[in-house]
């Protein structure tokens, strides 16, 4: 069985956490698909209604709504609004986890240039098909809150917290998630609109 979340380049690969993505900077500009929701008031912990013929990943209606559903939990916790599933976010993720599951099953953020370029906050999960799923993908990201205390983001404390952190980023708004299979693991990709985790702020 094997759980996999992301390495920092020089650690050396033990359960193969992938380093969480730090932006510095994002794009005002970038387009957003707001999910549709109704105008009935409801808690950020409420089931999540998702109201899309497409989710635009592999995702089932039912994981989508576990993601969405579980990071409004995590946030709501801390005080944090909710997020709302973005198709196009969805696209995006998709792309990337098609890609790492051709190119060398492993874990890797999108670059910051060329044709991968990064535009959106990322977390990354990879764990056994069959045994890991969506729920265990954000639940591994949570598991970072112990290591957050509230101090403001800098390039010695964020590393530990970062996929925690991109989740209750109180600006990030939209969620876009998906999965792909490799040589029997599910990889999950997750991405966020606004990013967070910018160096300088804190996430709440």
């Amino acid at each position: 069985m094997m759980l996999n979340v992301a390495t920092p380049i020089g650690v050396p690969d033990k359960l193969v956490f992938k380093a969480p993505l730090q932006l510095l900077e994002w794009n005002a500009d970038t387009t957003k698909a707001m999910a549709q929701s109704d105008n009935t008031e409801r808690s950020p912990t409420d089931t999540t209604i998702i109201d899309c013929p497409s989710m635009g990943s592999r995702l089932s209606l039912q994981e989508v709504q576990q993601l969405v559903t579980l990071h409004n939990k995590v946030r709501a916790d801390v005080g944090v609004g909710p997020v709302t599933w973005s198709k196009e976010l969805a696209i995006y993720a998709q792309e990337w986890a098609n890609h790492l599951a051709s190119t060398n099953c492993s874990l890797q953020h999108r670059p910051s240039s060329g044709k991968w370029k990064r535009v959106y906050g990322e977390n990354l999960f990879m764990g056994t098909a069959g045994t890991f799923g969506v729920a265990d993908a954000v639940k591994s990201w949570e598991d970072e809150k112990k290591h957050y205390r509230g101090q403001t983001l800098d390039r010695s404390n964020w590393y530990d917290s970062g996929h925690y952190t991109q989740m209750v980023w109180r600006e990030s708004q939209q969620i876009g998630c998906a999965k792909a299979e490799c040589s029997g693991n599910l990889i999950i990709v997750c991405n966020y609109d606004p990013p967070g985790n910018v160096l300088g702020q804190k996430p709440y």
